[in-house]
C-alpha cells in the first residue's frame, strides 16, 4: 500500500547501498524508481529481479521501477544520491541541469570533497545557490543487511525539520527506524571520519594487534571524529548517537564494511590495488584519508590515528610501525 501523501523517490546509484534503499522504500509503498550508470545490473534487475553483482541472491520487488537515464527520472519529488563522494559535485549538476524542477535531495554518501575539503551540503550549496532543501542519511548500516529486512537504525539530518521528518516517515517500517538530527554539519563528519578509522582497524587486525588494540583505536578514533567536527561547528553529543559511534563500532569490528577490509588486507601484503580490486567496490577511506588529513594539518588540528592511516595509503609507510608509532607518542590527559 502506498503511504498517505507519499512523494515519488529518484535513487541515483544502484551500488548496494542504492539498491538496498530504493528496495527499502519500494517495500514500504512509496514509489521508488533507481538509476544506474550500469545497463548490466539495470537489465539485471529488469530481468531477474536481482542485483547479482552488489547484491547477490536478494530479490529486488517488483513494484521498484528503473530509469535508464536521469531524464528518466523527471517523476521524482526527491532525489536520494547514493554514490561516491568524488563524483558528488559532477553528478548534482547533472540532476540540476536535466531535472530543473528537484528542488529536495538527500544523500547517503559519505567523504568530503577531494580538493576543496567541502563537506558534501556546502557543495550542494554552491551548486544550488538558490532555495534547495538537502539531507543525509547516516548511520551503522550494511546495505546487504537492510535489503534482507534484518532491523536497522539510521540518522537524517537536515537543517529543515519538516523534510527530515517526511524522509524519515518514508523510510520507517518494522525493521527500519530513523531519528532526525539538525546537525548535518557532525553527521557527515562522522560518516566520512569513520572510514578511515575503518582502515586502521582493518590493518591493526591484519597484524594481529588484538582486540585491545581494536578498542583504543576506536575510542581514541572517536576522540578525533570529535575534535574535528566540534572544530567545524558539529555538536559533541552527535558523535555518542548512530551516525557517530554507532557507524564507527559497526564499520571498525565487521568485514561487511569495505574499508575495515582493505586495511586488512594492506596488512597481509596486498597492494592498493589488488585489495580495491579484490574488494570490488569504492573504498571511501583511501580518498577520505588524504582529504581529511588536509583538513586537520589546515586546522591545526590534532589527528595521529588519520595520519598513520593517511602515511600508509598514501606514503606507503611500513603497516606495523605506524600502528606502533602511536604508542611511542608522548603521554598526555586523556580528557583535554
Amino acid at each position: 500500500m502506498v503511504k498517505n501523501n507519499s512523494q515519488t523517490i529518484g535513487i541515483v546509484g544502484a551500488g548496494s547501498w542504492g539498491t538496498a534503499l530504493a528496495m527499502l522504500f519500494a517495500n514500504n509503498g512509496v514509489p521508488s524508481i533507481l538509476y544506474g550508470k550500469n545497463p548490466d545490473v539495470l537489465n539485471d534487475i529488469k530481468n531477474n529481479r536481482r542485483n547479482q553483482q552488489y547484491l547477490p541472491d536478494v530479490p529486488v520487488p517488483d513494484s521498484l521501477q528503473l530509469a535508464w537515464s536521469l531524464a528518466d527520472l523527471a517523476r521524482a519529488d526527491i532525489i536520494l544520491l547514493a554514490i561516491p563522494s568524488h563524483v558528488f559535485r559532477s553528478v548534482l549538476e547533472k540532476i540540476r541541469d536535466i531535472l530543473p524542477h528537484i528542488k529536495k535531495i538527500v544523500w547517503a554518501s559519505k567523504g568530503l570533497e577531494q580538493g576543496s575539503h567541502k563537506l558534501l551540503h556546502q557543495v550542494a550549496q554552491e551548486v544550488y545557490p538558490h532555495k534547495l532543501e538537502t539531507a543525509v542519511l547516516s548511520g551503522p548500516t550494511f546495505a546487504y543487511e537492510v535489503a534482507q529486512h534484518m532491523p536497522a537504525a539510521v540518522t537524517i539530518a537536515s537543517t529543515d525539520d519538516a523534510f527530515a521528518n517526511t524522509l524519515a516517515a518514508l523510510c520507517h517500517c518494522d525493521h527500519f527506524r530513523a531519528y532526525t538530527s539538525r546537525d548535518i554539519i557532525g553527521v557527515q563528519i562522522a560518516g566520512a571520519v569513520k572510514n578511515v578509522l575503518a582502515v586502521g582497524a582493518g590493518i591493526a587486525d591484519g597484524l594481529n594487534f588484538g582486540a585491545n588494540a581494536r578498542a583504543a583505536l576506536i575510542t581514541r578514533g572517536l576522540a578525533e571524529i570529535i575534535r574535528l567536527g566540534t572544530h567545524l561547528g558539529a555538536d559533541a553529543q552527535t558523535f555518542m548517537g548512530l551516525a557517530g559511534l554507532g557507524d564507527l563500532v559497526l564499520t571498525c569490528t565487521d568485514n561487511l564494511s569495505r574499508n575495515r577490509r582493505f586495511g586488512l588486507a594492506i596488512a597481509n601484503g596486498d597492494s592498493h590495488e589488488q585489495a580495491q580490486k579484490t574488494i570490488g567496490q569504492v573504498v571511501e577511506g583511501i580518498n577520505t584519508a588524504k582529504v581529511v588529513y588536509n583538513l586537520a594539518c589546515d586546522s591545526e588540528i590534532s589527528m595521529p590515528i588519520t595520519e598513520q592511516v593517511y602515511r600508509v595509503i598514501h606514503k606507503n609507510a611500513d603497516p606495523r610501525e605506524a600502528v606502533q608509532s602511536l604508542f611511542l607518542r608522548d603521554l598526555k590527559a586523556e580528557i583535554e
